[in-house]
C-alpha cells in the first residue's frame, strides 16, 4: 500500500494522470472491441482531454476549465460521454489534494455540476431529478477522494513534525545529560586528581629548597618533577575550564591545537624530557612542520611524547630512538624507531602516559595514539622492527600557512641540552 499512498503524492501528479489517460486509451479500444467503434468526434474530445491532463498537470485549475469545457461539447455531441466525464472528475480531485482554497474548490465542483446538469436540459422530471442524484457520484465522490487524501498528507506532515520535536528534546536533553555529566568530571578533575598534582609539586618544590647539599643528577631530577607536574596541572586546569565550559574556551580548542610556529620548539621539548629520562633520541624533523594546521600539530606532538614515552617504559635507558618527521605532498610522514636495548619488561605491552619515564599502567597508550590517528584520516602502524619496535603513520597535512617558520637542529647525542627553552605545551 505504500506504493499506493507515493502515486498520490502531489509530486507524482504526471505519473497519475499518465496512467488516467492509459486507461481512457484501454476503454476506447475495448469498445472497438466489443463491437461499438469510437467515433472520429470521439476520438478527437478524447485525445483533447488526453493532452490537456499531461500539458496541463502543474496546472490544476486551468486543467479543470478545459476538461469542464470538453465535457460540454461531449454532451453536446457525443452518446458516450465517460472518457470526458472521469477527466473533468479527476480534475477536480487534483484540485482538491492540492490544497486549494475552499472557494477554488467549491467553484470547481459548482462548474462540474452545472455542466453535468446539462445533459438533463428539455427532460423530463424524473429524469432531471435522475441527473442531480448522479451528482453525488460525478461530483460528490471526487470531492470526497480528494480531501480524504488531503487530509492524509496533512495527517503524515504533522507526525513528522512532531517526530522532529521529539529529535530535538531528545538531542536538547542529550545536551543537557553531557554537560552535566561534563560539570560531574569537571568536579572530579578539581577535587581529587587536581589536588594531588598540586600536592606533588609544592612538596617537591620544597625538597628542592630543603635538601641543599644534593648531586646535580638529583637536583636535575627534582627540577624535572617539578616541572613536569607544574606542566600536569596547567593542563588539567585548561581540561577542567573546557569541561565546564566548551564554549568559552573556543570548543576545546585549547586542549586540541597548537599554533604552527610553536611546535618545532613544543616537540624539541618532548625530546629533551626523553633524554634527561637517559634515552638517546636522534630527530629528523622537516622544516615544513611549522606550517602545519594546529590541529594535526598537536597530533604530530602528542605522538611524539607518546612514542618516546613508550621507550623509556619498555625499551629501556640504553636504546636509542629514532624520530622522523617530514611532509611530502600533503601527507605528514611521522615515524619513531628504538634498538629496543635494555631489555623489555615481560607481559608489560607497548603503551603509557605523556609524561616519560613515569609508570602509568593500563597499555593504553596505542589504542589512544591509534584513536587519535584516526580521527584525522590516517592510519597508525605499529609493531616490532629488528630487535626493538617501531610506530608509524601518515597525516593528511593541511597547510595553515605559507609561511614556514625555521626549526632548531636537534642534535642527536644523549642529554644535549635545548638551545632554548621551550614553551610548555598546550
Amino acid at each position: 500500500m505504500r506504493w499506493l499512498g507515493r502515486l498520490f503524492n502531489t509530486r507524482d501528479t504526471l505519473v497519475r494522470l499518465t496512467l488516467l489517460d492509459l486507461a481512457g486509451v484501454g476503454y476506447l479500444v475495448f469498445c472497438t472491441q466489443a463491437g461499438r467503434t469510437p467515433t472520429v468526434t470521439q476520438w478527437i474530445l478524447a485525445v483533447g482531454a488526453f493532452a490537456a491532463a499531461l500539458l496541463l498537470h502543474r496546472r490544476p485549475v486551468a486543467n479543470m476549465v478545459v476538461q469542464a469545457a470538453l465535457l460540454a461539447a461531449a454532451i453536446a455531441l457525443l452518446d458516450d460521454i465517460m472518457i470526458n466525464q472521469v477527466g473533468a472528475s479527476w480534475a477536480l480531485i487534483e484540485i482538491t489534494i492540492g490544497a486549494y482554497r475552499a472557494r477554488t474548490i467549491g467553484l470547481a465542483a459548482g462548474l462540474l455540476a452545472v455542466v453535468d446538469l446539462t445533459n438533463t436540459i428539455g427532460d423530463p422530471a424524473d429524469r432531471v431529478a435522475a441527473g442531480v442524484v448522479g451528482l453525488a457520484l460525478e461530483v460528490g465522490i471526487p470531492l470526497l477522494l480528494g480531501l480524504v487524501i488531503r487530509a492524509n498528507w496533512n495527517l503524515a506532515r504533522q507526525a513528522q513534525e512532531r517526530a522532529a520535536a521529539e529529535q530535538r528534546q531528545h538531542e536538547s536533553e542529550s545536551r543537557a545529560a553531557r554537560a552535566d555529566e561534563r560539570s560531574a568530571i569537571a568536579r572530579e578533575l578539581h577535587d581529587v586528581v587536581a589536588h594531588h598534582v598540586a600536592s606533588m609539586v609544592l612538596r617537591v618544590g620544597v625538597a628542592r629548597h630543603v635538601l641543599t647539599d644534593l648531586d646535580p643528577r638529583v637536583g636535575e631530577v627534582f627540577d624535572d618533577v617539578h616541572g613536569t607536574g607544574t606542566a600536569a596541572l596547567g593542563e588539567l586546569r585548561r581540561l577542567v575550564a573546557v569541561l565546564r565550559d566548551p564554549d568559552g574556551v573556543r570548543g576545546d580548542a585549547a586542549l586540541t591545537a597548537i599554533e604552527p610556529s610553536a611546535l618545532p620548539a613544543a616537540i624539541g621539548a618532548a625530546i629533551d624530557r626523553a633524554r634527561q629520562a637517559g634515552i638517546t633520541v636522534e630527530a629528523d624533523l622537516d622544516p615544513a612542520i611549522g606550517s602545519l594546521d594546529a590541529v594535526r600539530g598537536m597530533a604530530v606532538l602528542r605522538l611524539t611524547q607518546e612514542a618516546l614515552t613508550n621507550v623509556a617504559k619498555h625499551a629501556g635507558t640504553s636504546a636509542v630512538a629514532h624520530l622522523v618527521v617530514a611532509v611530502h605532498d600533503g601527507v605528514v610522514h611521522w615515524e619513531v624507531a628504538d634498538t629496543g636495548r635494555g631489555g623489555v619488561l615481560a607481559g608489560v605491552p607497548r603503551g603509557g602516559g605523556l609524561l616519560a619515564g613515569v609508570p602509568t599502567g593500563g597499555g593504553h597508550g596505542i589504542t589512544g595514539m591509534r584513536e587519535r590517528v584516526e580521527v584525522l584520516g590516517g592510519r597508525l602502524e605499529a609493531g616490532p622492527s629488528g630487535t626493538g619496535w617501531r610506530v608509524r603513520t601518515a597525516l593528511p597535512a593541511v597547510v595553515a600557512a605559507p609561511d614556514r617558520a625555521p626549526v632548531r637542529s636537534v642534535p642527536g647525542e644523549r642529554g644535549a641540552p635545548a638551545d632554548s627553552p621551550a614553551p610548555e605545551p598546550v
